[in-house]
């Protein structure tokens, strides 16, 4: 969005891999060094050690005119680059999920938000995805009091979508639910491994995108083992969307990774993604998604997480009833489920003027 809404963008940030990333987007991102998934203690280390070094890092950088610090600790490192670059850099801070050690109620918990408000005291903007996380967390801890600007996990248009991306996909059965995007929820796959045991072959799951390995015992061994289920690797996007989705009729817009907290609360980008391209979505009621599915009046909202609660809203699918809820689907606005280049330019105008008139600006501290 930065990009295509006009701005210069250095991007520097932590890495997964082993190796440094060459490129991203055609940037060449300033490595901080490596963490690993889930271990928070590697992740405090590291962030101490890039602290050190972050300033000999961006020092041949050319002063920016804005940084965006993507979650809590690049929150960090960008107050020690702004002082690198002369402390007076506006911040904004973009916060995409609420971690569940924030939300504790204990020494850690009040330690990190304490650190998060001191860090927050005086950026200029917060940037979230969803309205959900400011009323269950930003307002009720009084965490920031920088204005918000809500960027929805929407999908990226690069070009107009045609007519053909809307075809109904494979002749039913079996239904097809696709399950699409950060694969890290067990007792989801466990859920969809049980309910299409029971149908039997009328249904069938596809699951692509990449598996969180650390939150399975053995996830491709579990996925070859179940008879309705397959794995399809990793996908690009925007390049693939339209496919993938053709391929499916509906898609699981379901997590339980941090059930009654971050997971009830998220809009997942799986939910706009799959509805921009006509899939059905497939959600809880009583999540922020399935408040939100109900207010467009779309989609499969379940009231129980079980098979038989799957059963009960599936179980008795036809072409008839899945043309009326895809239809409905198609009939939305597609700008509810994707931005364009102009939504990019709008938000690289609002981050513009807090760059107080500069004409560019270059760095987006992010993972």
């Amino acid at each position: 969005m930065l990009k295509a809404g006009g701005a210069k963008v250095t991007l520097a940030g932590f890495r997964r891999t082993t190796s440094p990333v060459a490129e991203i987007e055609g940037i060449e991102p300033v490595d901080l060094g490596a963490t690993r998934d889930g271990r928070f203690a590697q992740r405090l280390g590291a962030v101490a050690r890039a602290a050190v070094s972050i300033g000999a890092k961006l020092g041949a950088m050319p002063r920016p005119e804005l940084i965006i610090a993507r979650n809590l600790e690049m929150l960090a490192l960008a107050r020690r680059a702004n002082v690198a670059f002369g402390a007076s850099v506006p911040i904004v801070y973009e916060c995409l999920d609420i971690h569940r050690l924030v939300l504790r109620d204990d020494f850690v918990g009040r330690t990190l938000r304490g650190a998060e408000r001191h860090l927050a005291r005086d950026v200029k903007l917060l940037v979230t995805s969803s309205p959900a996380f400011i009323a269950n967390y930003f307002e009720p801890f009084g965490q920031i009091g920088a204005p918000v600007e809500l960027i929805e996990n929407k999908y990226f248009e690069t070009a107009p979508v045609v007519a053909a991306h809307f075809e109904d996909g494979p002749a039913p059965p079996p239904w097809r639910i696709g399950w699409f995007g950060a694969l890290r929820c067990r007792r989801s796959l466990e859920l969809l491994a049980d309910f299409t045991r029971r149908q039997a072959g009328r249904f069938e799951v596809v699951l692509r995108g990449r598996p969180a390995l650390s939150e399975f015992a053995d996830f491709h061994g579990f996925v070859e083992a179940e008879p309705w289920l397959s794995f399809r690797g990793p996908y690009r996007n925007p390049e693939d969307m339209a496919a993938i989705y053709r391929e499916v009729h509906f898609s699981w817009a379901i997590d339980f990774f941090e059930a009654g907290q971050n997971s009830e609360w998220l809009l997942p980008n799986r939910l706009y993604e799959g509805c921009r391209f006509g899939a059905v979505p497939i959600s809880m009621a009583d999540t922020e998604t399935g408040r939100f599915l109900k207010q467009q009046d779309i989609g499969v909202r379940l009231s129980e997480a079980s098979p038989e609660g799957i059963e009960a809203m599936l179980s008795g699918m036809d072409q008839d009833r899945y043309r009326g809820l895809k239809s409905r689907v198609l009939a939305r606005n597609p700008r509810t489920w994707s931005y364009d280049r102009s939504d990019c330019a709008a938000f690289v105008d609002k981050l513009r003027g807090l760059a107080a008139g500069s004409s560019t600006f270059a760095m987006e501290a992010a993972a």
